[in-house]
C-alpha cells in the first residue's frame, strides 16, 4: 500500500471519528422529537449560517459544478449567479417569517401545544387544513425527491472512494453511509448542524488551496486564460457555445441557444425557496434577531465558494493535456496531481465532508417527515415524544437504505440527480411558501394546486421536452411558472378563516418588532 493511500486512510479515519464524537457529545441533549428535528430552535447565527451552506452545497459544489464548467465553460457559471441571488433572497424574504410562523402557528386540534416541526406540518397549520391532504401531499413530495437527492450524494461518495482507494461502489457507499447514519441517529439536528460547521470550513479551505497551487503552477491567471481559450473560444463565452465531446476527446462548438443557457442557469436560484433541508436552518435559529448575521455569513461563504469552484473547472481545462474521462473528477484529479499524499488526504476528505454534510441533513428531514407527517399525523396522534424520537431514528436508517439502492442501480451523474431533486423541491414548495408568507388571502386549495402542478411538472418536464419541445430548458422554469398560475387559478375555491388572518397579522407584527429591536430575545414581540 503506497503512502498516498495510507495518508488518505489516516486522514479519513480521523475525520470520521470526529464526526461520530460530535454525535455522541450531543446525544444526551437530544431527548425529544423537537430536539431531534430542530434542536430545540437554539442554533446561534454562525452555526445556522454555515450549517445552511454545508447542508446545501454537497458534492455538487466540489464535483458537479467544476465538472459542468470543465465540460461547457463559462456558460455554466450562470448556475452560480442564480444560486447566489436565490440564496440571498431566501435569507431576506423567507427566513424571518418562517422562523416565527413555524413556532407560532400550532395545531389547534392539540390545544395549540404542537408547533410546526416540519414544512408539511407548518403548511397544514398555516392553512388550517382539516382534510390532511396538504400535509400528505407535501410529505410524499419530500420523501420521493429526497430519495434522489440523497442518492446524488452517495454517487459522489462512491466516485471519491473509487478515486482514492479503488473501492467498488457498494462497499464505498456502505462505509460512508454507515458513519452518516450513526452520528445523525445519535444527535439528530444538533449533531448534523455542528458537524456541518467543520465540514463547511473544510470545503471552503480546500476550494481555496487547490486553485492557488494550480495558478502558481500554470504561470498566473493569464496562463490559465490562454490555455482555456486555446482549447475553444466558446469556453470563455458567457452564453456558452462549446462542449466537450468525449468520443473526439476535444471541445467542439454546440448549437445551444444563449437565452436557454442563461435562463436555465439563473433558474437554479429559485430552488432555494423550497429546499426543506435548508429551510430547517431558518426554522431552527434561536432568534429572528440573529438572521441578519447568519445570512451575511452564509451568503458570503456561498458566493466565494462557488466562485472558487468555477475557477477549479477552468483550471482543470488548462492543467490536463488530455481531457478527463469523467469531468466530475476534475477537483480530486487536481488534488492528486498538485499535492503531497498527506496533503491530498486532507483535501480529499473535504469532498467527503461536502457529501456527508448534505446527506445527513436530507436523511434527517426525510425521516422527520415520515415520522411527523406519516406516523404521527395518520397513525398515532397521541404518540409521546420519546416514542417519536426513536421512530425518527429508525426511519433515518430506512431512508438511507432506499437511497443507497437508487445510487447503486441508477446510472445518472451527480449533476443530473441534484438538478432533478432541486427542481422538484423548488417548484413543489417554493411558490407555495413565498405566497404563504406574504399573501394573507391564500388558501389550502391554492397551496395544494401549486404543489401538485409544480412538483408534477418538475417530474415530467424532461420527458416532454425531449419528446416534443426540444428547448433544453431546465425544468425549474416551467414548473415554477405553472405552480404560481395554479395557485392563483384555484385559490378562490378555498376559504380563509378569521384565525388564519389573525395568525398572519400576528406574525407580521412579530417580525417587524424583532427587526426593529423592540422585541425581546426570541421571536415574540410581547
Amino acid at each position: 500500500m503506497n503512502n498516498s493511500v495510507l495518508g488518505s486512510i489516516a486522514t479519513f479515519g480521523v475525520y470520521l471519528a470526529v464526526m461520530v464524537a460530535i454525535g455522541l457529545w450531543v446525544y444526551r441533549r437530544t431527548v425529544s422529537q423537537s430536539d431531534f428535528v430542530l434542536g430545540g430552535r437554539q442554533l446561534n447565527p454562525w452555526v445556522a449560517g454555515l450549517s445552511a451552506n454545508a447542508s446545501d452545497f454537497s458534492g455538487w459544489l466540489l464535483l458537479g459544478l467544476p465538472g459542468a464548467i470543465y465540460v461547457s465553460g463559462l456558460g455554466e457559471a450562470w448556475i452560480a449567479v442564480g444560486l447566489a441571488a436565490g440564496f440571498a433572497g431566501s435569507w431576506i424574504l423567507l427566513a424571518p417569517r418562517l422562523r416565527v410562523y413555524t413556532e407560532r402557528v400550532t395545531d389547534s386540534r392539540l390545544g395549540g401545544d404542537s408547533d410546526s416541526l416540519t414544512l408539511s406540518s407548518f403548511l397544514e397549520n398555516r392553512f388550517n387544513d382539516r382534510t390532511r391532504l396538504l400535509r400528505g401531499i407535501s410529505a410524499v413530495l419530500i420523501i420521493v425527491f429526497y430519495f434522489f437527492y440523497v442518492a446524488s450524494g452517495l454517487v459522489a461518495m462512491a466516485a471519491l472512494f473509487d478515486q482514492v482507494f479503488g473501492l467498488a461502489p457498494a462497499p464505498a457507499i456502505a462505509i460512508g453511509l454507515s458513519i452518516v447514519v450513526l452520528y445523525t441517529v445519535l444527535g439528530g439536528f444538533l449533531a448534523v448542524s455542528y458537524t456541518d460547521v467543520i465540514q463547511a470550513a473544510m470545503m471552503w479551505l480546500a476550494l481555496l488551496a487547490v486553485p492557488v497551487m494550480a495558478i502558481v503552477a500554470l504561470g498566473g491567471f493569464g496562463g490559465v486564460s490562454e490555455s482555456v481559450s486555446a482549447q475553444h473560444d466558446g469556453l470563455m463565452s458567457a452564453v456558452g457555445g462549446a462542449e466537450l465531446d468525449p468520443e473526439l476527446g476535444e471541445w467542439i462548438a454546440t448549437d445551444a441557444l444563449g437565452w436557454v443557457v442563461i435562463v436555465s442557469g439563473l433558474a437554479w436560484g429559485l430552488g432555494y425557496f423550497g429546499q426543506p433541508h435548508i429551510l430547517a436552518r431558518f426554522m431552527g435559529i434561536r432568534s429572528v434577531k440573529d438572521i441578519r448575521v447568519a445570512g451575511t455569513v452564509s451568503v458570503a461563504w456561498a458566493v466565494t465558494a462557488m466562485a472558487l469552484a468555477v475557477l477549479v473547472g477552468f483550471i482543470g481545462i488548462a492543467y490536463f493535456d488530455t481531457p478527463l474521462e469523467n469531468p466530475e473528477q476534475v477537483f480530486p484529479q487536481l488534488i492528486e496531481a498538485l499535492t503531497h499524499p498527506l496533503v491530498a488526504g486532507i483535501l480529499l476528505a473535504a469532498i467527503l465532508a461536502a457529501v456527508m454534510s448534505t446527506a445527513d441533513s436530507q436523511l434527517l428531514v426525510a425521516a422527520s417527515s415520515l415520522t411527523e407527517d406519516g406516523y404521527k399525523a395518520f397513525v398515532n396522534r397521541d404518540a409521546d415524544p420519546r416514542t417519536l424520537l426513536w421512530i425518527s431514528r429508525g426511519t433515518v436508517l430506512a431512508v438511507a437504505i432506499a437511497a443507497a439502492g437508487i445510487a447503486l442501480w441508477g446510472n445518472q451523474s451527480v449533476m443530473d440527480l441534484v438538478g432533478y431533486a432541486w427542481a422538484g423541491f423548488g417548484a413543489g414548495f417554493g411558490p407555495v411558501l413565498v405566497l404563504a408568507m406574504f399573501w394573507k388571502r391564500m388558501t389550502a386549495v391554492g397551496a395544494i394546486a401549486g404543489m401538485v402542478v409544480g412538483g408534477g411538472t418538475a417530474i415530467i418536464w424532461d420527458i416532454l421536452d425531449t419528446s416534443y419541445f426540444g428547448t433544453g430548458l431546465y425544468a425549474m422554469v416551467p414548473a415554477v411558472i405553472l405552480s404560481f398560475v395554479a395557485i392563483l387559478v384555484f385559490n378562490g375555491l378555498g376559504k380563509v378563516t378569521g384565525a388564519m388572518e389573525s395568525d398572519f397579522d400576528r406574525v407580521e407584527a412579530e417580525v417587524r418588532a424583532a427587526r426593529s429591536g423592540s422585541a425581546p430575545d426570541g421571536v415574540s414581540a410581547g
